[in-house]
């Protein structure tokens, strides 16, 4: 009915970017709040960034400065655009969506996940 395809992870070195995309598709009627979560290896999913249909944004302490969310919501798509990586930043990436679908349900949708590997 309605999903979520990621694009953009691999492998980065120490101090390098990296855009993550995630775009839905379906029956789509509204997207309202939009962001990504990461779970690096034997840890928690934890919360990135978030950003709302009206571009409020709240970012975890540890990436502000260094990450920015942005979307296209002619294109119903949500980026992440991740400079300086760490190798702490090193994770399973993954998108998220709060949407309103054309029969008006409220659907969480999640992304595939995508590898980000920082390390020279």
């Amino acid at each position: 009915q309605v999903q979520l395809v990621e694009s953009g992870g691999g492998l980065v070195q120490p101090g390098g970017s990296l855009r993550l995309s995630c775009a839905a598709s379906g029956s789509i009627f509204r997207i309202d709040l939009m962001g990504w979560y990461r779970q690096a290896p034997g840890k928690e999913r934890e919360l990135v960034a978030t950003i709302t249909s009206t571009n409020i944004i709240e970012y975890i302490d540890s990436v502000k400065g260094r990450f920015t969310i942005s979307r296209d919501n002619a294109k119903n798509t949500v980026y992440l655009q991740m400079n300086s990586l760490k190798p702490e930043d090193t994770a399973v990436y993954y998108c998220n969506a709060v949407i309103m679908t054309t029969g008006y349900s409220h659907l969480e949708v999640w992304g595939q996940g995508s590898l980000i590997t920082v390390s020279s």
